[in-house]
């Protein structure tokens, strides 16, 4: 039996977050992934007026974890895997600032380990440039019940957007196998 003391909480910005919540929720230690927005003005924030672009929120998802199972760095991790960190204000075939990447830290070492992930990416020499923000977590708003496993909820048409989008084919070229 778990306890709430064995929970934390991370907020990680991706572009598409049906595809992050995808992602995010087939790790062992993932309790659960909640898609959402974060970064912006607009209090409570509808998912029409976050794609319209304005808000200067970013569609996000909020991470519930095991840190006994898996650690924030495994996140960060498996995070930098599965975003394309080179380009500003998009990912994938989203465009636009509500798409951008984003790293929401909510306390020093967690700020500390995404800087320190970032910065060993670029020395890696894997990237030349690296565009996701990594700044304090602010509100998260969850974003509607219709998105909350979207690719559960709708894998035909998950799946085609996710192809459709070339998420794939860009974060194999980008990682490879890894």
């Amino acid at each position: 039996m778990m306890t709430t003391a064995a929970i934390a909480t991370a907020i990680f910005a991706g572009g598409c977050f049906w595809c992050m919540e995808s992602d995010f929720e087939k790790l062992p230690g993932v309790i659960g992934v909640e898609s959402g927005y974060t970064g912006g003005r607009t209090v409570a924030p509808s998912y029409e007026q976050v794609s319209a672009g304005g808000t200067g929120h970013t569609e996000a998802v909020r991470v519930t974890y095991d840190p006994s199972r898996i650690s924030y760095r495994q996140l960060l991790d498996h995070f930098w895997r599965n975003i394309d960190p080179t380009v500003k204000d998009r990912q994938f075939c989203d465009i636009g600032s509500q798409y951008r990447s984003g790293i929401y830290w909510r306390n020093e070492a967690e700020r500390q380990a995404a800087e320190q992930s970032r910065d060993a990416l670029l020395k890696s020499g894997r990237v030349a440039r690296i565009h996701t923000e990594i700044v304090q977590a602010t509100a998260f708003y969850p974003a509607e019940e219709y998105h909350q496993g979207y690719y559960k909820k709708n894998p035909i048409r998950y799946n085609f957007y996710r192809r459709g989008c070339g998420r794939d084919a860009r974060l194999q070229e980008l990682w490879g196998g890894k």
